[in-house]
Order: C-alpha cells, then structure tokens, then sequence
C-alpha cells in the first residue's frame, strides 16, 4: 500500500473560504491533510499562519503545502524565508505544472482574489500530480538555497 502524500494547508483571512474547500477536497482524495490556519475570516496576519507550515516542510512532517492569500505573493515570500520551502505563486495551470517540473516547488500559492475556486482546485491538483524532471532542473534548483547575507 502507498504511503499517502502529507499535505500542510494555510491561509489569512482572505484564503479562508477557498482553504476550507480545497481541505475538504484533499481529504476526499485521500490525502494526509494538516490545517495550519486561519480558522475564520477574521482579519489575521499571515506569517503567523505561514511559518509553522514552512517549518513542517522544513522538518519533513509535511511533503507538500497549499498556501492562500489574497495575492498569494505575502505567503510565498514569507514560506521561501525557509530552507527547504520552494513556495511558488500560480494563476494558471501551465505555471502550476511548470513549478513542479521545472523548480521542484513543495508550495503552490493561491491568489483567492484573483482566481475562481474551481481553477484554484485545478490547479492545485496538477501541481499535487506532477513530478520534478530533474536533470538540467536540478542543477539549478540545488543553486536556490537560503542566503547569509
């Protein structure tokens, strides 16, 4: 039997709603899932929201991590202050399959605002199910590391 994939899953308020439904979603398929905030649409601040999931990618508690925010950009830059998160922020499928193949991002960043829950799920999905390719990519994504300064 396989092992099921350790999702981490997280927003502010502005992702609430869509977080809501995507967890709903990745439990139904099967998915191990961790909710790491918010649990309302109260206003909050992000990072508070953000770090621990990073961190669960950081101590391998999580495989993989679905962030939501308004913009998507706010929890994207705070989960790649980590060093093992590769956060990236996708508006359409294309970049969502791309960040995986191409960057071996562990984090796609939803912007609630900006795209319908319908292509957030979609996309979501497609970065879920498709693998890193490695070679000429991987060279480039073991140069990312976190810098001192």
């Amino acid at each position: 039997m396989e092992t099921p994939i350790r999702i981490g899953i997280g927003s502010d308020h502005a992702g609430f709603d869509y977080k809501e439904e995507l967890k709903q979603l990745l439990t139904e398929k099967g998915f191990v899932v961790t909710d790491f905030g918010t649990y309302s649409s109260e206003s909050v601040d992000y990072p508070d929201y953000v770090h621990p999931l990073a961190d669960a990618i950081d101590n391998h508690e999580a495989d993989m991590g679905v962030l939501i925010c308004g913009s998507a950009n706010g929890v994207a830059m705070t989960a790649n202050k980590h060093q093992h998160a590769r956060a990236a922020v996708c508006w359409n499928k294309s970049i969502a399959e791309l960040a995986r193949q191409h960057n071996n991002a562990n984090i796609i960043c939803l912007p609630a605002r900006f795209i319908s829950l319908e292509l957030s799920s979609e996309m979501m999905f497609v970065f879920l199910d498709t693998d890193f390719e490695g070679g000429r990519h991987l060279r480039r994504v073991e140069k990312i590391g976190v810098c001192s300064g």
